[in-house]
C-alpha cells in the first residue's frame, strides 16, 4: 500500500531541553487504522501535534498525504481531521449549529453543508437532540459531536489523540463502533494515540509502542503478542494428584503437533503453543482417544500489556496516571 504518512528521524524538544520525541521513524499506509500506544508523557500527543501542523518539529522529515510538512502545512490542514483529548464544542450552540460553524470554517456553504450536517448528525445518532444546546449533552454525546465536527469536510486522514479518555465504558464502545465504521466503510485512514490496551487491540491494524519518546516495538497487535511468547492451554484434571494420570496426559500433549512445551500447574497441566486456537480440537481428540477427559480446558494469550511489560519492565496503568506532562508549544 502507498504510505499516507512517512516520518523519518523525527525529533521534538521541550523548551527546557527535554526530548519529547527522540529520533522516531514510522509510516502509515493509506486506509490503515494505525495506533500509537504508550503511557502519558511517552511522546504520543507531541507527535500528533507535529503531524497536524500544530507544533513545529526540531528536526527530521515528515510527509502527510503526499505533502511535505515544512513546505505545505496549509495543504495538509485541508485534508486532515483532528479530534483532540479535550472536547472543543461550543456549549452555547446547538449540535447542529456547532457542525454548521465547523463547515463554514472549512469554506462549506448552502445545500452541500446542510446535507453534510444532517448526514453526520444521523451517523453519530444526535439527530434527535440536534436543536438542543451542546451544554446539555453528556460527555459521550459531546465527544460524538466532536467527532462529527472533525469529519465535516470529508478528510482523507483522521487524527485522534486519546479520543475516549474519561468516557464511561458504554460511551467508549460506541465511539469504537463509529471509528471502525469510518475506517471500514468510508476508507478513512485513522491515526490513533491511546493508553488503553483494549482500544489498541480492537481497533488498530498496525501499532507502534512508544515510551520516553522512543518507539520500542511495532507491528500488528497479533504479531507483537506472538513475538513475546506462546498461548497457554490449561487443562484441569479430575484427579490432579494422580501421578500416572498427570504423566500420561503430558506425554499425550507433547505428541500433539503445535505444542511447544508442557508443564505442571496447580491442579492441572499447561501446554504452550504459538497457535493454540488451531490445535485445541486436536488436543481434545488426542485425550479422548486415551480416555482422558479433563474437567475444564481454557486458553489464554499474551496481551499488549504483556508486550509493554516485556519491552519496558513495567505496565501501563491508565486509571492510575497522575497529572499529564505539560508540553511546550515551540511555534
Amino acid at each position: 500500500m502507498d504510505s499516507i504518512i512517512t516520518v523519518k528521524d523525527l525529533v521534538q524538544v521541550y523548551a527546557d531541553g527535554t526530548k519529547a520525541v527522540d529520533n522516531i521513524s514510522f509510516s502509515v499506509s493509506k486506509g490503515e487504522f494505525f495506533g500509537f500506544l504508550g503511557p502519558n508523557g511517552a511522546g504520543k500527543s507531541t507527535t500528533i501535534k507535529v503531524l497536524t501542523t500544530l507544533l513545529r518539529k526540531a528536526s527530521g522529515r515528515v510527509s502527510v498525504a503526499g505533502y511535505d510538512l515544512d513546505g505545505s502545512p496549509g495543504e495538509i490542514r485541508k485534508v486532515i481531521g483532528v479530534l483532540s483529548q479535550e472536547t472543543v464544542v461550543d456549549v452555547d450552540l446547538t449540535g447542529r449549529e456547532n457542525l454548521r460553524l465547523q463547515g463554514r470554517l472549512e469554506q462549506m456553504h448552502g445545500a452541500a453543508l446542510e446535507n453534510r450536517v444532517n448526514e453526520l448528525l444521523r451517523m453519530v445518532q444526535l439527530d434527535d437532540v440536534a436543536e438542543k444546546p451542546a451544554g446539555r449533552y453528556s460527555g459521550g454525546m459531546r465527544k460524538r459531536l466532536d467527532l462529527a465536527s472533525a469529519l465535516v469536510h470529508r478528510p482523507q486522514l483522521l487524527f485522534l489523540d486519546e479520543p475516549t479518555t474519561g468516557l464511561d465504558p458504554q460511551s467508549r464502545a460506541t465511539i469504537w463502533d463509529y471509528l471502525e465504521w469510518l475506517n471500514r466503510e468510508e476508507g478513512i485512514t485513522i491515526f490513533l494515540t491511546t493508553q488503553y490496551m483494549e482500544e489498541a487491540d480492537r481497533l488498530c491494524q498496525q501499532l507502534s509502542i512508544i515510551d520516553h519518546g522512543k518507539i520500542i516495538a511495532g507491528g500488528s497487535p497479533t504479531e507483537l503478542k506472538q513475538a513475546i511468547g506462546h498461548d497457554h492451554i490449561t487443562l484441569s484434571l479430575e484427579n490432579p494428584k494422580d501421578p500416572r494420570l498427570r504423566s500420561e496426559t503430558k506425554k499425550i500433549l507433547q505428541r500433539v503437533k503445535g505444542v511447544a512445551g508442557v508443564a505442571d500447574s496447580d491442579g492441572g497441566i499447561v501446554a504452550d503453543s504459538k497457535n493454540a486456537g488451531e490445535i485445541i480440537a486436536d488436543i481434545v481428540t488426542a485425550l479422548d482417544r486415551n480416555n482422558i477427559r479433563p474437567i475444564s480446558l481454557s486458553m489464554s494469550s499474551p496481551t499488549l500489556d504483556d508486550v509493554f511489560l516485556h519491552h519496558t519492565g513495567r505496565r501501563i496503568r491508565p486509571e492510575e496516571l497522575g497529572r499529564k506532562t505539560t508540553e511546550a508549544f515551540l511555534m
